[in-house]
Order: structure tokens, then sequence, then C-alpha cells
């Protein structure tokens, strides 16, 4: 569990942070530098709680291959969602959303996280990984420390290497769903 530790310490979380949460809020935080990308240098940024738009955020689904929902619902899940983190580049000056994830919240104890997405051409170059830990970050910022998530069979390798477990006291979630 040692990916875990540094968000449990608070004096040494807060000193690893890139900057203060109100300065993460209000602009976008160059998250990784001069990643090679189709023979191009482009420069990744985080933007979390901002506006985000729902058409890119639709085709970024669309790329990876998720069933549409309606964007109506969409957006309530998004202005419902305690923390929403964006990863981008600039291409001629127009932001490429790239990477997506969201979080629903108590605001004291709990949080599951929802949503995470990377666009395909991007997967395989640590952004999942570093998107991950950006909203753990945020999460553990405001002293959540249930932090939950719902992933497919195929990424649950992805979660546990980030320090995830199934069931850790043999718990299990329950669903209910309209017949």
């Amino acid at each position: 569990m040692k990916f875990w530790k540094p968000f449990f310490k608070e004096k040494q979380y807060k000193k690893n942070y890139y900057c203060n949460n109100q300065a993460i809020k209000k602009k976008n935080l160059l998250l990784i530098k001069n990643l090679k990308h189709n023979s191009k240098v482009i420069d990744i940024y985080l933007n979390i709680n901002n506006h985000i738009d729902l058409y890119d955020l639709e085709q970024l689904c669309d790329a990876v291959g998720w069933v549409r929902r309606p964007i109506k619902k969409v957006k309530i899940a998004i202005d419902n969602s305690f923390l929403i983190a964006c990863l981008f580049y600039y291409n001629k000056n127009k932001k490429q959303l790239i990477g997506f994830a969201r979080a629903t919240s108590d605001t004291s104890f709990n949080a599951t996280i929802w949503d995470v997405v990377i666009h395909p051409d991007f997967q395989g170059k640590g952004l999942g990984k570093e998107l991950m830990n950006q909203v753990i970050k945020q999460l553990r910022y405001y002293d959540i420390s249930t932090i939950t998530l719902f992933a497919d069979p195929k990424v649950i390798k992805f979660y546990k290497h980030l320090g995830f477990t199934i069931d850790p006291d043999g718990v299990k979630g329950m669903f209910w769903y309209p017949l």
C-alpha cells in the first residue's frame, strides 16, 4: 500500500501537492511538460472543477466506445458532482480534452470516483494514473478517507496498481435497478 501513504500523511501530502486547492480551481495546471505524441511534443494540463464542454466530453466517451448517455443527464451528473477533473492539451490555441474523471461525495467521509476516461491515443502513457493521482489528492485535501469506484473487469488490474482493492473487508456492494 505504498501508493496510498502520501495521501494519509497530512503534512507530507500538502508539501507534495502542486499548488493549494484554491489556486488549482482557478487555473489550468501544467501537469506534464513535453509529452511526445504522434511525432509532436505537447504539454498536458489539468483543470479541476471548471467548465467542461459537454460535447467535447461526449466525443471523448465516443472515442473509447462508451454507450452514449443523454446530454441533459450528463450535465445533471456533472453539476451534482463534488469534483470534476479534466486533462487536455492545446492544439492551435483550442483545448483538446483527452482525459476526464469525476467524483461524488458526502463531503465528509466518502467519495466515489466515476467516469474515468483517457482518449485511446493517449492510453499507455501514464495519464490515467496521473489523473487518478490528482483526483485522490483533491479528495484527500478535503479529508475524505473512504474512496470507492466501480470498474469494468478489464480495468480492475489498472486500479489495483493504484492501491484499490476488491471488497477489502468482505463488504459487498448492492444495487437496485428498475425492472
